[in-house]
């Protein structure tokens, strides 16, 4: 759809072409002379206007909702419209994804965590560096505050360097009551199960091939992906690890969730301070299923 913008451009070209009046060039291209003659006399906010488009070529995965939380946060009193009249006219605009077909099955609810390390979720994501050789990501998240503990990053990751990376994590954040993870042989392995016994941490194995029982982890690995792994060419390990840590320590203390109020984890865990952790009536109804009928782990 061709814009008033566009229009005024045609009825120029086509009076400097071929010498026809305004009046004449309008009825051709359709424009009205009204419209054409239009000036907006609205204020432009260059300053704003600058640092939201700084801001989104520095996070090219930000809409415009996210990239108001930002400039909100450095003090801009700024309304949402604006900033998305500001954004669109700028071309700042994301390619929307189509999503694919969903299956109408039923699918099983997953319990939301209810306090700080009640359930962490990790899964594995691959990338290659800039030469095409393969690496791997272990990424973790915390269900309820969406804080990610760690991300490990080698081009091969054991069930037992799994364990030291859990070992680091709980060190520094405490340590969760479940793991939510899939059937990967390094989360069946013998070393993960005898570390989560010895720890008292229950490990949840969801179904295989059920990918959306593990939706907090495959959410964070979308804008994981999307935000850091599709915006960079690794040129060996150690750059990728400092850039993947670097984006984090990002996610972890500046980016701001609409989950969390347009907080950042970390600010969201401030918030928890001397507030009361709340009581649990019901037991959750999908832990108690899996207690009844266990999965037989296949240790390796």
């Amino acid at each position: 759809m061709v814009g008033v913008a566009q229009r005024r451009e045609v009825v120029s070209f086509v009076q400097q072409e071929f010498g026809l009046s305004e009046r004449r060039a309008c009825q051709l291209v359709t424009q009205p002379r009204a419209s054409h003659r239009y000036e907006n006399r609205r204020r432009t906010a260059s300053h704003l206007l600058e640092r939201l488009v700084a801001l989104a070529e520095k996070r090219r995965r930000f809409g415009y909702p996210r990239l108001h939380l930002l400039l909100r946060r450095e003090g801009f009193k700024v309304s949402r419209k604006l900033v998305y009249r500001l954004y669109r006219d700028a071309g700042l605009k994301l390619r929307t994804k189509r999503k694919k077909s969903q299956s109408a099955e039923l699918r099983r609810p997953i319990v939301d965590a209810e306090w700080s390390n009640d359930r962490w979720s990790m899964d594995f994501v691959s990338d290659t560096l800039s030469d095409g050789r393969p690496f791997r990501t272990l990424t973790i998240v915390d269900d309820f505050t969406k804080l990610s503990p760690a991300i490990e990053v080698d081009t091969s990751i054991s069930g037992e360097r799994v364990t030291r990376v859990l070992d680091r994590a709980i060190e520094l954040h405490g340590q969760p009551k479940v793991i939510v993870v899939d059937n990967g042989p390094e989360f069946r392995s013998k070393a993960l199960d005898t570390w989560a016994k010895a720890r008292g941490i229950h490990l949840h194995w969801i179904d295989p091939g059920k990918p959306t029982q593990n939706a907090y982890i495959e959410s964070f690995n979308g804008r994981f992906r999307d935000e850091c792994l599709n915006q960079h060419s690794f040129r060996d390990l150690d750059d990728a690890r400092a850039l993947i840590e670097g984006w984090r320590e990002d996610y972890n203390q500046l980016r701001p969730h609409t989950s969390l109020d347009g907080r950042s984890p970390e600010e969201f865990i401030l918030s928890l301070a001397g507030r009361m952790r709340p009581a649990r009536l019901n037991p959750p109804r999908q832990l108690e299923l899996f207690e009844e009928n266990p999965p037989t782990p296949r240790l390796s």
